[in-house]
């Protein structure tokens, strides 16, 4: 769990080096909106402000708690902050219809959560109640907006998507065997799903859960559906939570086996229609995508810092961690990756604002490859720099190296996407051929 850097910068030797920003800050390749310049310097305020002296008793209490029923409950600072942000403005940032900025304005704002484990979670903007909340948005009824979509961007209810599966290969999702099949009025559930996040928040309400309803003469991508499935129906069961690396994750709610058992839900639960599953995946998983590949330019930013922090800290053999050219040379290989990467985010942010999510895959996919890895590299680095104390709980960079190797495998593993991205550049291969 992140610590932030002290605010007069790193002492090297005699030289004194502040914590660097962006390279490519607002106003350099990428220009802000006027709203967005705006919304980003609230923000970095509120953070400096608000979030990083609450860090201290966020983290005490979830370490009080550790074994206690109440992790699965947010400490009531993070309520208090949440009023604060809303009371400013600073809520739903991430839902462009909502706080009216460009991704290319919310890529510079979700780097900047990124560097506090809870910050997102401040401004409403956590995973998977944002991709939740755009789902509803994009694609939700009159009626599913109001009993579900409204309280959840007042940030009044959580909620948790039931997607992946333990028995069938989910990384190719046509695999999914939850069903969901219609008996008069009502859809009746029957499967298993886990690594569902946010189950466990004591605030969850409600389910996104994709299954089966077609038969397997249907097209391979008509068979399956999303509905909304209430978490206190009965036939719903939490089985257990599933730690990541031993971290149960519970500021963000865990990731939880979730078993269905007849659940009945009405039909008016289905969302969009029968067979439009992988439509709305699609159109839920590409902001999710580039959202969190902005979150870990800012998690990688951390790790950067504190790498350097501790290189300037520890001498061995005579001379200081950052003059031994193999350290060096890290901090030098890390900034390099966390700039392409940053640059290549914003590249695929650009082009959702400019041509949209479908438009924009290859991109989103590029980026999803990219950022998990460099960011991966970067923790790697900083607990290779930190030694012993990387790796344990006095130091937040193994929670953060957990969570960072999580995403090279959730919303799709890299393999999945560097087919993909083969296949659509193939494509543009050979039609530029065709033309010659």
């Amino acid at each position: 769990m992140v610590q932030p850097l002290a605010e007069n910068g790193l002492r090297l030797g005699k030289r004194e080096v502040a914590a660097v920003e962006p390279s490519n800050s607002p106003g350099e390749l990428f220009l802000l909106s006027v709203k967005g310049r705006q919304v980003f310097q609230q923000v970095k305020k509120f953070i400096q402000q608000h979030i990083i002296p609450a860090q201290k008793e966020v983290l005490d209490y979830y370490a009080k708690h550790e074994h206690s029923p109440l992790r699965w409950k947010k400490p009531l600072i993070i309520q208090k902050l949440k009023e604060l942000a809303k009371a400013e403005g600073l809520w739903n940032l991430f839902l462009p219809a909502i706080s009216g900025l460009s991704q290319t304005d919310y890529a510079f704002i979700a780097e900047e959560t990124g560097k506090y484990f809870f910050a997102q979670d401040v401004f409403n903007c956590q995973a998977p109640d944002a991709g939740n909340m755009e789902v509803l948005h994009m694609y939700g009824t009159e009626a599913q907006k109001k009993q579900w979509l409204e309280p959840l961007l007042a940030g009044e209810i959580g909620s948790c998507f039931c997607m992946t599966e333990p028995d069938v290969a989910s990384s190719d999702a046509t695999n999914i065997e939850c069903s969901i099949t219609r008996d008069g009025d009502s859809y009746i559930i029957n499967g298993k799903k886990w690594w569902s996040t946010g189950a466990g928040n004591a605030n969850n309400k409600i389910a996104i859960v994709m299954g089966k309803t077609g038969n397997d003469s249907s097209s391979r991508h008509k068979m399956h559906s999303m509905i909304l499935v209430p978490m206190d129906t009965e036939g719903v069961e939490l089985v257990r939570g599933l730690k990541v690396f031993g971290f149960e994750d519970t500021p963000h709610g865990g990731h939880f086996e979730v078993h269905f058992k007849n659940v009945r839900v009405p039909i008016t639960n289905l969302i969009l229609g029968e067979g439009r599953g992988f439509e709305i995946a699609q159109g839920r998983l590409g902001p999710c995508r580039i959202h969190h590949c902005m979150r870990i330019i800012g998690a990688a930013e951390n790790a950067l810092q504190l790498m350097c922090a501790r290189a300037a800290q520890r001498t061995t053999f005579g001379k200081k961690l950052y003059q031994h050219e193999v350290v060096a040379h890290w901090i030098a290989e890390s900034r390099i990756a966390i700039e392409q990467a940053r640059l290549l985010t914003l590249r695929a942010a650009k082009a959702i604002d400019t041509v949209g999510t479908a438009r924009a895959r290859k991109e989103i996919a590029m980026i999803k490859v990219v950022a998990p890895r460099m960011a991966c590299q970067v923790a790697d680095r900083a607990i290779q720099v930190f030694g012993a104390a990387g790796v344990s709980q006095d130091s937040p960079l193994s929670f953060m190296y957990a969570s960072l190797r999580t995403l090279r495998i959730a919303d799709g593993p890299d393999e999945v996407h560097l087919s993909a991205i083969a296949k659509m550049e193939l494509m543009e291969q050979a039609k530029l051929l065709s033309k010659m």
